[in-house]
């Protein structure tokens, strides 16, 4: 290992390299390299033409994280997993300037760990009749991508989606401490992400390796057991900018994300009665005791605390893509990290967990549904959002509730007397007749038998096989004029149609324990 300053690191990545780096959000991403890489492109105008991949989102939806290489010129093909903060990346996928993908996240944990053992790919069905499948769009976001990095492929007569596995030049991880071979702890890191398989891609390619991490130690001082990454797969160590080197885009540090500390579920403050709350609480109520649950960003953060407010988070075991167990969800910014998490494991081993079909519950947000029950939540006319971590998790769920609000835009409602009163109605249907880009098949979820519900403040659907199916509706809201009117989506009315539940819509505990 050697050490060395961020601007030798950033000389090290040459023109049209492929680099792989770790990140989430803004847990465990090397903010110092990605930086020094910008500065020495605005500057010299190198390196250029680089290929880059990266399984989470990172990003702050400003500027910092994989946000550095929005350059014209300093990219030429990303591979990516979610890019909902990284609006720079989207600008060049949208003007054409990139070649782009959009893979599932669990997907790219896995190919990095495929590289790094030099097998050819990941063979999976995840991804099967979203825009994923080649038969729909192949993953590529523009028309620029023509290469086919997914294909379709049959096994013992099943069919799957086979991914290509991508060498990798560089690798730019971040660690904790890095002592004077190259071994590296994680002991401040919120998450571990996928740092070890992104080493090894890089190493199996005859590549370079470069960490960054805040201090440097003596050899032998670090105890084996929590070191992550050997320095065996480490090449050079940069020291992190101080002023970067935060736990989290929105947190300097918080004791509470890397077990240095527990903190009491009393602390976390109780969510008001919006309509976020509505909504939250009545999907609160599919959980079950002993559960294994995930929650998405967003309207599905909510979850986490109604089950702490009302004294059952500990029934079940909350779990976040990023490889938390137990404890509950940071949200914002921080989202990815855990609050008094009971285990961490790597990214990757937690989509293991996920797409062996572990999961009893997941709650994931609304952003368009369409009468066949499909979703989308990864493009918006010419936005790339990104799938992230949703299909491995979608697809894969025992059982899958969908959350957020009928309409957007504008939407302004309050709670008076156990009663929900619009107010003003959102200017945007979010129940449409076709969604723009299938990111969840209700014709998948049917032929595997999965249950769905689809939970808003005011109205309660699941998916038949006769398509969406109204089953709840707020008290206080009129079928028609709050309801049908609101949903261009083809659905029937259940004949056993009923209220939601009154202590739903009542300040205070709901005193709802789930049986």
């Amino acid at each position: 290992m050697k050490l060395i300053s961020k601007a030798e690191a950033a000389r090290l990545v040459k023109d049209g390299a492929v680099v792989g780096m770790s990140g989430f959000v803004g847990n465990d991403h090397p903010e110092t390299l990605s930086s020094a890489l910008e500065e020495l492109f605005l500057a010299e105008g190198h390196p250029q033409n680089l290929s880059i991949m990266f399984s989470a989102g990172i990003g702050d939806g400003k500027i910092r994280g994989s946000n550095h290489f929005g350059n014209t010129g300093m990219l030429r093909r990303i591979i990516g997993g979610h890019y909902g903060l990284a609006p720079r990346l989207g600008k060049l996928i949208t003007d054409g300037e990139v070649e782009a993908y959009n893979l599932p996240q669990g997907i790219v944990t896995h190919l990095f760990r495929a590289a790094a053992g030099k097998k050819p790919g990941v063979l999976s069905t995840v991804g099967l009749g979203t825009f994923i499948d080649p038969r729909l769009e192949g993953g590529k976001l523009n028309a620029r991508t023509c290469e086919d990095m997914v294909t379709i492929m049959e096994v013992d007569g099943a069919e799957y989606l086979y991914y290509r596995a991508v060498p990798l030049d560089v690798a730019l991880i971040r660690a904790s401490t890095a002592d004077e071979n190259g071994n590296l702890t994680m002991e401040r890191e919120a998450v571990f992400c996928e740092a070890i398989s992104i080493a090894g891609a890089a190493k199996a390619n005859r590549g370079i390796v470069i960490a960054e991490v805040e201090r440097i130690a003596a050899k032998g001082s670090l105890d084996p057991k929590l070191v992550k990454v050997p320095g065996l797969l480490v090449d050079y160590v940069v020291v992190g900018d101080k002023e970067k080197f935060n736990q989290t885009f929105a947190e300097y540090y918080n004791p509470a994300y890397c077990g240095d500390v527990k903190v009491p579920l009393s602390a976390i403050e109780p969510m008001p009665l919006d309509e976020r709350k509505i909504i939250a609480r009545r999907a609160a109520m599919e959980l079950a005791p002993g559960s294994r649950v995930n929650l998405g960003i967003g309207m599905p953060e909510g979850v986490a605390s109604v089950a702490a407010e009302e004294g059952f988070g500990h029934l079940m075991t909350m779990t976040v893509e990023a490889g938390g167990f137990g404890g509950v969800p940071a949200g914002g910014l921080s989202f990815g990290a855990t609050i008094n998490a009971e285990a961490m494991v790597d990214q990757s081993y937690m989509f293991d967990f996920y797409d062996g079909g572990n999961l009893d519950l997941t709650c994931l947000g609304i952003a368009q549904v369409d009468s066949e029950g499909n979703l989308n939540v990864s493009k918006f006319g010419p936005r790339v959002v990104g799938c992230g971590g949703f299909i491995n998790i979608s697809q894969n769920a025992q059982k899958v509730v969908f959350c957020g609000t009928l309409t957007a835009g504008g939407l302004e409602e309050k709670v008076e007397g156990g009663k929900l009163i619009i107010c003003k109605e959102g200017k945007s249907k979010k129940f449409v007749s076709q969604v723009e880009q299938v990111t969840f098949s209700g014709r998948y979820a049917r032929s595997i038998g999965q249950p769905v519900l689809y939970i808003t403040e005011r109205a309660v659907f699941r998916l038949a096989e006769s398509g969406l199916v109204l089953t709840e509706i707020a008290p206080g809201v009129d079928l028609g004029r709050d309801v049908l009117a609101q949903v261009d989506a083809q659905i029937s009315v259940s004949p056993q149609l009923k209220l939601m539940d009154a202590r739903i819509f009542g300040e205070g505990r709901m005193n709802f324990r789930p049986s």
